[in-house]
């Protein structure tokens, strides 16, 4: 300790030795323990800084704002605390023109302690900067979310409308997000073979009908075209044919197949997304669960265009059904039933055509054009042609052709006029 007063003059005067007086607290000068007291409250802090410090860093990995919000008080805090002893210890102790070896020591220590501190603070501040950064993306991510929600609820209207659920179309697709079946122009001709198929089972019954309520066959074919030449009566089946192929075909060649409200746009995958998700249900099933969707419609227009009133009221005796259908039902009729199946079958096939990119292109073949082996296919086989016979020519189309990536898909016909071996 340095001494003060008279004692200062005389150690001048016997050493010629000059040294400036050091004024201090009585108390920090006279109880060295008071110093050793403020050393130890500053290691303690450090030490706390540290550990704070090193909380702040574990809660970056993982990354967890909360965690990193209370580490960041708790370091600020500690940082305070050390400003406070700094600032402390300053008032009280004036900067000594002469010092001794230990307190030499001690303002190194200090000196360190400041400089660790500065480095703190960087840190801290570099933390902070970190923590606005990752605050800004999880706007981001949440304005994103929002956006995803949005969207999601346009496409849960949208397959709403179509006939579709959210867990039926997550089902058109595996675990990986990839479809479970292949687009490709084999599917499609499969597709194709079952709407034919589906014209010929709905025709069936629609004859027997006919005929059970008293219809003149003959003149029933007659006025779905006229002055065709049957080779066989069992062959006027195919004017049937013909009359709901015709109708039911109706607006293929337009995305929405021209049913009225359909106003929402499909990409290829949500066309393909549907096929699969309609091919293997129950349409009444499907009707059941939303009547009024866009598949709903089709089949309710359908039925209105292929089953005329004077015909369905010669079926039943009354048109309790076609009322139904009008008021927007769906009965369970077997009839309908019969129905519905053929009108998923052409609705399953107007998807998967405008599944494929480009789209499948639709064609018709009319009454009267010559017969082509490229474009048009007989329903009728061991035909009979003379090489002097004129060459046959179409009486009836009983189903569309296709163009599928340059494959031609034969348009299927009834040839007026032509002798078949028996």
């Amino acid at each position: 300790m340095l001494l003060t007063g008279a004692k200062d003059n005389q150690l001048r005067e016997s050493n010629s030795q000059k040294v400036h007086p050091q004024p201090m607290e009585e108390a920090m000068n006279q109880k060295p323990e008071a110093v050793e007291g403020l050393i130890s409250n500053l290691f303690v802090n450090i030490s706390s800084l540290k550990s704070a410090y090193i909380q702040l860093q574990g809660a970056h990995t993982p990354y967890d704002p909360e965690k990193i919000q209370v580490a960041d008080k708790l370091v600020i805090s500690e940082l305070k605390k050390l400003s406070e002893i700094k600032h402390f210890y300053r008032e009280n102790n004036p900067k000594p023109v002469c010092v001794s070896p230990q307190d030499s020591r001690l303002a190194a220590e200090i000196q360190e302690q400041q400089s660790l501190l500065k480095t703190y603070e960087v840190m801290v501040k570099k933390f902070q900067s970190e923590i606005q950064n990752k605050d800004s993306e999880i706007l981001q991510l949440q304005h994103q979310i929002e956006e995803a929600n949005q969207k999601k609820v346009k496409l849960e209207k949208n397959l709403k409308l179509r006939g579709l659920s959210m867990k039926e179309s997550q089902g058109s697709v595996d675990e990986n997000g990839d479809f479970p079946v292949d687009l490709t122009p084999d599917l499609f001709i499969s597709a194709v073979e079952g709407a034919f198929k589906a014209i010929h089972d709905f025709s069936k019954p629609l004859i027997n009908m006919m005929k059970a309520a008293g219809w003149d066959l003959d003149a029933a074919a007659n006025s779905v075209e006229s002055n065709v030449v049957y080779s066989k009566r069992a062959h006027k089946k195919y004017a049937f044919e013909s009359h709901i192929c015709q109708r039911m075909f109706c607006g293929f060649q337009h995305e929405s197949f021209s049913i009225k409200g359909d106003n929402h746009a499909l990409t290829k995958e949500d066309f393909f997304r549907q096929f699969l998700s309609l091919k293997d249900m129950d349409p009444l099933d499907m009707l059941g669960q939303n009547p009024d969707s866009i598949f709903g419609q089709f089949c309710r227009s359908k039925y209105l265009l292929v089953v005329h009133s004077k015909m369905e009221a010669s079926f039943f005796g009354n048109l309790d059904q076609r009322n139904h259908v009008v008021g927007g039902g769906h009965p369970r009729t077997p009839f309908y039933q019969v129905f519905l199946k053929l009108a998923k079958a052409i609705w399953l096939l107007h998807s998967l055509a405008y599944s494929f990119d480009p789209t499948v292109k639709v064609f018709q073949v009319k009454r009267g054009n010559e017969f082509s082996e490229v474009y048009m296919e007989s329903v009728v086989k061991n035909l009979i042609v003379g090489e002097n016979d004129p060459k046959p020519k179409v009486g009836l189309m009983v189903m569309p052709g296709f163009l599928i990536e340059g494959t031609i898909i034969q348009s299927r016909v009834y040839l007026s006029g032509v002798r078949v071996a028996e």
